[in-house]
């Protein structure tokens, strides 16, 4: 079964990058989790193929995965999109830039 996606894997990595420096956990942590779907899904395929497995039960863990992810992905295009993120470069957008540094001059 093949995992449609609508982010590469450098794409995830640059919104955990930007979400780490800006200080914006939210887009980062959705990222995160498709990162583990992924992986989940990529070691459900790997077991389904193996002649002693249940593969009826691999299947269905890999098309739930596979659900999941659609959705998990749908999210990321939402809040990036209410974010105001910049789709091309990924780089998170100078509003909230600002919020960031003006937390921390609070704090200060």
């Amino acid at each position: 079964m093949i995992l449609q996606k609508q982010f590469t894997e450098e794409e995830l990595s640059q919104i955990i990058e930007e979400g780490a420096i800006y200080m914006c956990a939210c887009p980062a942590q959705v990222a995160v989790q498709l990162r583990s779907l992924r992986e989940l899904h990529r070691y459900q395929n790997a077991c389904e193929v193996e002649p002693d497995n249940d593969h009826r039960v691999h299947r269905a863990i890999a098309e739930a995965t596979m659900r999941a992810h659609a959705v998990m992905e749908t999210c990321m295009v939402d809040i990036l999109a209410l974010e105001g993120w910049d789709r091309t470069t990924l780089k998170m957008p100078e509003g909230l830039r600002r919020r960031r540094d003006e937390m921390i001059a609070r704090d200060e």
